[in-house]
């Protein structure tokens, strides 16, 4: 059963979203077509000679009305049928000079609309807007999931883990800003006490969002390298962010000539710990301690680089 509180707030995007985009006018950006209209010219001019059922498929129409949509469109002289290349019964479908020109008159319509309603937005709800519009793309995105990219720090980054973090550990777990306070100070020496030939860091994105990191420091002992403060979002674990910045931790710390790589993790975080145990890591210590508003089991976990 799925909650109401949970329904009534699709729905109140839903209001929200076709209002600020005009998809309830009956012309489009200024143009003669529907929304409706628009994506079936949309769909002609970008694909190469589709037939009706292609059409049809990709936009989840009833076949009846895309037929009467085609036969205006005729009518209007924007689009013509041939014999479709397949053979068979199938006709493909085309634009004419006049569609080709009065898809770009759309084209463009749409183009300033959208830039008009980004340029009238603050940078941070401009920000805020694409990135949730990548979420949800993301989420009802049905084609092979995009590549998740390891890369260096950039300016911002160490802020951003920290926040993120700080969120997502609140959420799940209730802890408080305790937490955040620690993440800060480990990123602050981190970068105050940088080693680049013993110490490296690793952010992954996906399509350029930032879905993960973590960090390798020096330990209490020449021959020990520490692995800290890693983290996934919650909408991409599953997909094997997690393992790909462990490995990229332990082989660059087996790499700089660390002979053990140690890690502090708390028994709550069960699917951090399974990462760490497919990586071959074991514990070697664990101890209860009261942190970040909640009574914790501390574990330290160990891997032999030799």
């Amino acid at each position: 059963m799925i909650p109401e509180t949970q329904i009534a707030a699709l729905r109140a995007f839903n209001r929200l979203y076709t209002r600020k985009l005009g998809l309830l006018n009956p012309h489009l950006d200024a143009s003669p077509f529907s929304l409706t209209e628009a994506r079936i010219l949309y769909e002609i001019a970008h694909r190469t000679d589709p037939s009706a059922a292609e059409i049809t498929r990709a936009l989840g129409l009833d076949p009846a009305q895309l037929s009467r949509t085609l036969k205006r469109f005729e009518a209007r002289g924007l689009v013509q049928t041939a014999q479709h290349p397949g053979g068979g019964r199938s006709r493909s479908i085309r634009l004419t000079a006049a569609g080709r020109q009065a898809f770009a008159a759309l084209d463009r319509n749409t183009h300033d609309a959208i830039a008009g309603l980004l340029r009238d937005l603050p940078l941070p709800k401009r920000e805020a807007l694409l990135a949730a519009a990548r979420s949800i793309g993301e989420v009802f995105d049905e084609s092979p999931a995009a590549e998740v990219v390891l890369r260096d720090l950039r300016p911002g980054d160490l802020g951003w883990i920290v926040h993120r973090q700080a969120v997502l550990y609140a959420q799940e777990y209730g802890w408080t800003q305790e937490y955040e306070a620690l993440a800060a100070r480990i990123l602050a020496d981190f970068v105050q006490a940088f080693d680049p030939a013993r110490e490296a860091a690793w952010v992954a994105e996906i399509d350029g969002r930032v879905v993960g990191s973590i960090f390798l420091v020096r330990g209490d002992a020449p021959e020990v390298g520490k692995l800290r403060l890693l983290y996934v979002e919650p909408d991409t674990r599953g997909r094997g962010v997690g393992a790909m910045l462990v490995q990229a931790c332990t082989e660059q710390a087996r790499a700089v000539g660390y002979r053990r790589l140690e890690l502090w993790t708390n028994s709550v975080l069960t699917a951090a710990r399974r990462i760490y145990q497919r990586a071959g890591f074991v514990m070697i210590d664990e101890k209860p301690h009261h942190a970040f508003g909640h009574d914790l089991v501390g574990q330290t976990w160990s891997l032999d680089l030799t």
